[in-house]
Formats: C-alpha cells, structure tokens, sequence
C-alpha cells in the first residue's frame, strides 16, 4: 500500500513537473535528465512509472481530459437539477478552457506533437469523442430540433470555440475571459436556436 502511494506521489510530481517544462521549454528541449533533475527522481523512477516522453504527454492529455469530463458531467447535472441555464453552461465550459499563457504554450506545443506522433494525435482524437457526446447533448438543450448537419456543424462550433477560448491571449483581448464567456455564451445559443 505505502509503495503504490510513493508510486502515485512520484508519478503525480512528474506530470506536474513535465507539465511545467513543456510549457516552458518545450517538449523536445526538455531531456529526461533535466525532468528528473527538476522532478528530484532519478531517471530510472521516471523510465519505471512511463515508457517514453510520449508516455508523459498521453498521461498529461489523459488527466487534462478527465478534468473536462467531469466539469461537463458536473455541469450537465446543475443543467438538469435547473441551477444553471443553458447560457451559463456554456459560459461555464469557456471558463474552463481559459488558462493561462503557460496552459496555452503547454497545449500548443502538445497540439504540435500531435501531428508528428500518431499515437499521441490518437489520444488526443479519441478523447474528443467523449467531449462531441456532451457537446451534442448540451446543443440539443439549446435547440431539440437539431438534427444531422446542423448538429454535426453545431458540434464543430462549440468545439471550436472550447479550444480557441483555451488559445485567446495571444490575439490580446480586449475583454476579459469572464465578460468575453459570457457573450460568446449568448451567441453560442442564439445561433443555435436560429437553426431549424
């Protein structure tokens, strides 16, 4: 039991590392030797709790993905308990997607990888699916009479939007991300009540 925790606390403390380095460094400058020096592991710990560097970033995708998972579940409960509106809902979701510029140089550079390494480009797919079945599942309280390609288009909007919000500060918003949330929210469900 005291094992598998000192497993669990050396992995955590090496995916919050990880995270930091990437964001900072990127994930190419980043070597192991200087992961495990500012994770204060050896790197045999880190080889032992991950395959590869790839290895690390499906895990930092994976707990990324957990978390919206859970804040959409959590939202789609308070939806249907009636604490929070549609509006808010989707406010919510934009929210959450807006991090930092660290978050942001971590994500793109994440995103980047995905396109030169197949199998963290599959993670970060088929992780999308769960979102497209919230997503959906939200359009659809906004307007039940979404259906076919306004729903698949629905989805590929908010979607859209979810990870551009997570990606704003570099165009240097004007608004800040709560009052720029909150519009976008508005006309998220307006565009989605005007289709038929």
């Amino acid at each position: 039991m005291v094992a598998a925790q000192q497993k669990n606390d050396g992995r955590i403390r090496i995916l919050a590392t990880a995270r930091d380095l990437f964001a900072t460094k990127g994930f190419h400058q980043t070597s192991m030797a200087h992961l495990a020096a500012a994770a204060q592991v050896s790197v045999g710990q880190i080889y032992r709790l991950f395959k590869d560097k790839e290895d690390i970033i499906e895990a930092i995708v994976r707990t990324d993905a957990d978390d919206w998972t859970t804040h959409m579940a959590a939202l789609r409960s308070q939806l249907d308990a009636g604490q929070i509106s549609i509006e808010q809902t989707f406010e919510q979701i934009l929210l959450h997607g807006a991090g930092s510029e660290k978050d942001e140089a971590l994500s793109f550079d994440i995103l980047a990888e995905s396109f030169r390494n197949e199998v963290v480009g599959k993670t970060i797919g088929d992780l999308c699916i769960g979102f497209r079945a919230y997503v959906r599942d939200f359009a659809c309280t906004a307007n039940p009479y979404l259906s076919g390609e306004a729903l698949e288009a629905a989805e590929e909007l908010i979607l859209a939007s979810m990870f551009g919000f997570g990606h704003r500060t570099l165009s240097r918003p004007k608004l800040t991300a709560e009052c720029a949330a909150r519009r976008a929210a508005q006309m998220i469900v307006a565009g989605l009540k005007a289709v038929d």
